[in-house]
């Protein structure tokens, strides 16, 4: 039984090791568990893989790289325009030696796999949905509107349940409402934590510095908290291009000793990070299923973040979080509102986890066996 996954997710080589970003080769690792082969549709990086890489577990793994697509500049777009035919035909001939297809999505690689998987109506396929299912959701690319519009239409999609986050009004019969999970059930049991809800507040950034995830307005946050006053700290884990940014405002405003830019950590270094933490901050402009909101409640950090995509509903409508506002004035005084009421805070801290601590990696994995039997 051969399964095929379609991945825009850069893939690196190492002799025989194929890697990828850690948390989203230990989700492929449960979805070929139940297969005698797995095929890997995907870009393969130059250089060294990051510290956050991981490789793969499988026992018969092969990996047929493909070009990535960039369409934002003139030469990228012709470039990605002359490639655009041979990856469909690669994917073409991977299909018609697949037992499973599996799609991930959204993306223009995804794109190209919604596609061609149109002349596979008989073959079994699954396709995870990772950004904003949301149909109301505005200043999508053209490209994720097209695969949403894809995956939605049955016809197309025959013998398919595509996954995606929240669970949406008037959706057709194979569209199934789904999670992720970063902690093990073992992890789960362990004893709830208890913070003290006073100063100095305590606060997480985690995911990559870049436009979409928004850090700057954590550290114009902070900032603005602690002109008015207020003990606040920022631990900020991750890299990219806004990093030098970001770093430079760090030292014009002296903030040196209250934002702290760690970089990439390992995952037990987030874990202690979250169980120190009061809150987690995510701005984001689009989401799918945001991990970093789940992992932070399951160690008790209350998340910061905007209504976007099911995040409202991961938190409960307020019950579990506290939604941000654009408007950093408005956000500030209702932050420095809620830091007066410690007995709130805490339930809400306590709400968080017992909900987050539901989704765990082996109801993650029971979830994937029944999709993959249906």
């Amino acid at each position: 039984m051969n399964l095929v996954i379609v991945s825009h997710t850069p893939h690196y080589l190492n002799h025989s090791d194929i890697s990828a970003y850690a948390p989203y080769v230990k989700e492929i690792n449960l979805w070929a568990d139940s297969f005698d082969e797995m095929t890997v549709l995907a870009p393969l990086a130059e250089g060294n893989d990051s510290g956050i890489n991981l490789a793969y577990n499988h026992r018969s793994i092969r990996l047929l790289p493909i070009s990535n697509l960039h369409f934002k500049s003139p030469k990228r777009f012709l470039t990605s325009l002359f490639r655009t035919p041979i990856i469909l035909w690669s994917i073409f001939r991977a299909f018609k030696n697949a037992d499973h297809i599996h799609l991930r999505c959204p993306g223009n690689i995804g794109l190209l796999g919604c596609l061609v998987q149109i002349f596979f109506p008989r073959t079994k396929k699954t396709a995870k949905y990772a950004g904003n299912w949301d149909p109301k959701a505005k200043r999508q690319p053209l490209s994720y509107r097209l695969q949403k519009w894809i995956l939605a239409n049955p016809w197309l999609t025959r013998n398919m349940q595509v996954m995606v986050y929240g669970d949406w009004p008037d959706q057709s019969p194979n569209i199934k409402p789904f999670f992720t999970a970063t902690y093990s059930a073992f992890e789960a049991r362990q004893p709830k934590i208890k913070k003290n809800w006073c100063a100095p507040w305590r606060m997480v950034f985690a995911g990559t510095l870049s436009e979409g995830k928004n850090p700057f307005y954590a550290v114009n946050l902070v900032q603005r908290l602690r002109s008015i006053g207020l003990e606040v700290c920022l631990d900020i884990f991750g890299e990219g291009i806004q990093r030098e940014k970001i770093s430079t405002f760090i030292t014009e405003h002296e903030l040196c000793a209250h934002i702290i830019l760690h970089g990439n950590k390992p995952p037990q270094t987030l874990k202690q990070a979250y169980k120190e933490a009061h809150f987690l901050v995510l701005p984001s402009q689009s989401e799918g299923w945001p991990k970093v909101v789940a992992e932070g409640m399951f160690w008790g950090a209350i998340p910061l973040t905007r209504a976007i995509s099911c995040v409202p509903w991961m938190i409960g409508n307020g019950k579990r979080g506290l939604l941000l506002q654009d408007d950093l004035d408005k956000a500030v005084q209702h932050l420095s509102e809620w830091f007066e009421r410690s007995i709130d805070l805490e339930r809400m801290s306590q709400n968080g986890m017992e909900w987050s601590r539901g989704f765990t990696t082996d109801r993650f994995a029971e979830a994937i066996k029944k999709l993959m039997t249906k």
